[in-house]
């Protein structure tokens, strides 16, 4: 059946640059410009410039289609949720006070990140703080639009995710990231050939994934690849090129990313060197997306130009399919239920996804070449025991999810981890669930 004017609830709609990108992908579709778009954020000012935008965005592009989308802002959530047929959540929990905290706590200790949004000390406490909003959000979701899909941007993916459906129990859930579409297209270029004529498989974790085969008319790209690499010494000089050569398989995320989920790179001066790794990168991204809002806010407000792009992120090309039955391939993350054989089953895998009216269904990869899962299983552990520390009330969890995190362990012994971690605690408390509050010593 199709939705002629579906709803779409936007949570953390303040994030406003990403908003605005999503909303332009929508209105590009002529059968979503009579969606109805609800938006909600628990910061007024953000809340009042994402329905500013949004109402931009929509007259520039719905124009002269007769089609007019219907844009309410809340600053009630339930009220959002009311009656959705689609929930996309783009909330970060504490803003840049939180991720300056996850940054500078662990580099006083002598941990190195460059993004911490997904693994090592910055994933964790971001996760951590991160379940209360989603598990509420479920909470509500089940009473008011218990039909929805939820569409989840908000890292840390893989631990979001698993957190999502197993405190909550909602099925319809899928957390979505534009990597393993980027690299690609990036993959494309580099190699010369157009994208849209580029077949692939791509699977593993968020931001681990892999590039399992890469094809142009039938040929095999990776001897092309390979070529390429052994010819530039400055491809060489990238995290994510440097595992291609050792593991075989291209990885689907930036080397800044990259560099984060193993124990290789970021604890040696040399590695960073060598590798032109831009420890604390995140922080400056932060302060642009800071001031891309405010040069929105201000837009508005004088009635300036603002120009706003298309994204093609997959939550538009989601509920395009779902509305009208058309049949495309995303990349999702969901959990493992028998898609991909040698991770495990409790966790959230990345994989093909075919998406139509009958909603998102993942496809059955089989098993990873073995050193690739070797690396994923590493990262599934890690976010069992911080997943099994907010089910569980459990705060020694943290620690051992800290323990097993390659990156942070590279760097510090176990006492210095524990000790890490409580002052991580500390420091977001008023963030975190009550019985995750305790700090534990050594």
């Amino acid at each position: 059946m199709t939705l002629t004017t579906p709803k779409i609830a936007f949570i953390g709609a303040g994030s406003v640059v990403f908003t605005q990108g999503l909303l332009a992908d929508l209105f590009a579709f002529p059968e979503l410009k009579g969606a109805h778009i609800a938006l909600h954020d628990i910061d007024a000012e953000r809340l009042a410039t994402a329905h500013g935008a949004a109402r931009h965005i929509a007259d520039r592009l719905t124009g002269p289609s007769g089609a007019t989308p219907r844009i309410t802002a809340h600053a009630e959530r339930r009220a959002a949720l009311e009656g959705a047929d689609f929930v996309i959540n783009i909330v970060q929990v504490g803003m840049r006070e939180s991720t300056r905290t996850d940054f500078g706590i662990p580099a006083a200790y002598g941990v190195r990140q460059t993004i911490a949004d997904t693994l090592g000390v910055g994933g964790i406490f971001r996760a951590l703080r991160t379940f209360p909003l989603l598990k509420s959000l479920g909470e509500d979701i089940a009473e008011v639009c218990p039909d929805a899909w939820l569409l989840n941007y908000t890292n840390p993916m893989a631990m979001n995710v698993q957190y999502l459906t197993r405190a909550t129990g909602l099925t319809r859930v899928v957390g979505l990231c534009h990597s393993v579409y980027w690299t690609i297209r990036d993959l494309s270029d580099l190699l010369g050939v157009p994208h849209e004529e580029v077949t692939y498989r791509a699977a593993g974790v968020n931001h681990q994934a892999w590039v399992l085969r890469l094809e142009h008319q039938g040929n095999d790209l990776y001897p092309r690849l390979d070529a390429l690499v052994a010819e530039n010494p400055g491809l060489r000089r990238r995290v994510r090129v440097d595992m291609y050569r050792r593991l075989g398989y291209y990885p689907t995320e930036t080397s800044e990313h990259s560099s984060e989920y193993v124990p290789w790179y970021l604890h040696h001066d040399s590695e960073i060197e060598r590798l032109r790794l831009p420890v604390g990168a995140y922080l400056g991204i932060v302060d642009e997306n800071i001031a891309e809002y405010e040069r929105t806010r201000d837009a508005l407000a004088s009635g300036g130009p603002l120009t706003v792009e298309g994204t093609m992120e997959y939550a538009p090309q989601i509920i395009h399919s779902i509305t009208t039955g058309t049949p495309r391939t995303v990349y999702g993350n969901v959990p493992n239920h028998g898609l991909i054989d040698n991770l495990p089953s409790t966790g959230t895998v990345e994989v093909p996804c075919l998406v139509d009216a009958l909603g998102v269904q993942p496809t059955r990869v089989g098993s990873l070449p073995a050193q690739c899962a070797a690396l994923n299983r590493g990262y599934l552990s890690m976010n069992e025991l911080v997943v099994r520390a907010a089910l569980e009330d459990d705060p020694r969890s943290i620690r051992q999810a800290a323990m097993a995190d390659p990156a942070t362990a590279a760097a510090l012994p176990v006492e210095r981890i524990w000790d890490l971690c409580d002052d991580m605690v500390r420091a977001h408390a008023d963030l975190l669930q009550p019985s995750l509050r305790t700090t534990l010593g050594h």
